[in-house]
């Protein structure tokens, strides 16, 4: 067997020519941070204004930097260019095609600059226009259940503990529910865009240059705030990156919560709403079957989230400063992040604008399971001056007494309430209905209509605002 042979199968057969393409193959990331040539190419552009500024280069340099730099951002958007492994990543595919363009100098514009201040505001660059499209979707997420909350603000259904029927409430409030926790997405959101506005353009390799740079200029002709403070900081810093991650976890979580219910509900067997074709796939054998594949995608989707979290956490957790390869990892989790978490939101919008709500079945599963249970303790605590404690003993013997007769509660007469407690008169069935219900819940935040209505007024002047 030969040497060559011999060495094929060493190393593997994708990798015929052994180390050197192996190494190759783990070290270039231009497969994946191609995505970054708008803010690579952003960067360099604001970085060589700079140099000419401070007169670190000629203004007769900058101007041929920022003339080919613009060129090759045609190139690419056009799809012309052709990206190279052998040159690793973004930033040299991008400098060898200037040095093309424009000759000697293109070598320039590396002055006082480093690969790794170069990835660090580039990476941090998208994820800040990253948490303006996230923060628009949620805008849009959270206006649909408005809508649909308005429309079913006083629609009956269930609310649920333990997936048991508890108390009646709206569809209306229900929805209000979901707009409250991908507000605080928002909020998350936005609180990570305030924290990751510092550039961290002109750290250099990790302890600054010795050139009269002036980083606050390039800050500034970035959009950001401010320069970080601390070069070292500068170009090891993540949590930007990790903080998006956990961000677009925790508003993952809440899309799968309502994608759960949304599977839920329309099953015959709940039946609340109903999702049209375009969220749905029928089966390859059974014709009766409507799949909402849309909601379990999206409930599936959040593990790939999630898991994009834990895994650049896990990079990041033995890394002493500053740079080290490993943070090349950092960029798919973020990317598979962002374009995963778009399409869920995408989705959920489309589902929530889409479903048509049976308010017949929520309103007759609203009443079963004696679900004013707590209206009555209520009233025998408000009426009668009883302790809740005995209040709930004597609303127990009556929702026994109405399971043995195979009724609701309203469906007890009057006397079958005084034989649990003579106290109780006919007032009692004032509560028991489940429209009388819902129409006392008139606590903040509560489930009456009125109360629902204030919140959805309240927050539609809250998101033209935002």
């Amino acid at each position: 067997m030969s040497d060559k042979k011999t060495s094929n199968q060493m190393w593997g057969g994708r990798f015929a020519s052994g180390p050197a393409a192996i190494m190759e193959a783990i070290n270039a990331s231009i497969s994946f941070d191609r995505k970054l040539y708008a803010q690579d190419i952003r960067g360099s552009i604001a970085h060589s204004e700079m140099l000419a500024q401070t007169g670190i280069i000629s203004a007769a340099d900058q101007e041929k930097i920022a003339h080919g730099l613009n060129t090759i951002l045609k190139e690419i958007e056009a799809g012309s260019l052709e990206f190279s492994t052998k040159l690793e990543d973004i930033h040299m595919n991008v400098e060898a095609r200037l040095a093309d363009l424009i000759g000697p100098a293109a070598g320039r514009l590396h002055t006082a600059r480093s690969r790794n201040d170069q990835v660090a505001v580039d990476l941090r660059l998208w994820v800040k226009d990253e948490c303006f499209r996230v923060a628009e979707a949620l805008k849009g997420l959270m206006t649909a259940l408005l809508e649909r909350a308005e429309e079913h603000a006083a629609t009956v259904m269930p609310g649920f503990t333990h997936m048991q029927a508890a108390q009646p409430v709206t569809f209306g409030h229900h929805c209000m529910a979901y707009v409250e926790m991908f507000s605080r997405d928002l909020s998350r959101v936005r609180d990570a865009i305030e924290r990751m506005d510092e550039s961290p353009l002109g750290a250099a390799a990790l302890a600054g240059t010795s050139f009269p740079i002036d980083r606050h200029q390039t800050a500034r002709a970035l959009g950001f705030r401010e320069p970080m403070r601390n070069s070292l900081d500068s170009v090891s810093d993540r949590d930007f990156a990790l903080e998006f991650l956990a961000m677009a976890a925790i508003c993952a979580t809440h899309l799968s919560r309502l994608a759960e219910e949304i599977i839920i509900w329309s099953t015959p067997q709940f039946g609340f709403i109903r999702l049209s074709d375009s969220f749905s796939t029928g089966s390859s054998i059974m014709p009766q079957k409507k799949n909402p594949d849309a909601a379990e995608l999206v409930r599936g989707k959040t593990g790939r989230v999630n898991g994009h979290l834990v895994g650049l956490l896990t990079v990041m957790k033995g890394m002493p400063l500053t740079y080290g390869k490993d943070m090349q990892e950092d960029k798919e989790s973020v990317f598979d992040a962002a374009e995963t978490l778009d399409l869920m939101m995408a989705a959920m919008t489309g589902m929530v604008a889409d479903m048509t709500v049976n308010a017949a079945a929520m309103k007759k599963a609203a009443g079963s399971g004696h679900a004013t249970a707590t209206d009555l303790a209520d009233w025998l605590v408000r009426t009668l001056g009883l302790p809740f404690r005995e209040a709930h003993h004597v609303t127990g013997r009556a929702v026994a007494l109405a399971e043995d007769k195979k009724v609701s509660l309203e469906k007890l007469s009057l006397e079958d309430l005084q034989s649990i407690n003579p106290g109780i008169t006919s007032d009692i069935f004032s509560v028991l209905a489940v429209q009388n219900s819902i129409k006392s819940r008139t606590s903040f935040g509560g489930t009456a209509p009125s109360e629902v209505r204030k919140q959805i007024r309240s927050w539609k002047k809250r998101l033209a605002k935002a």
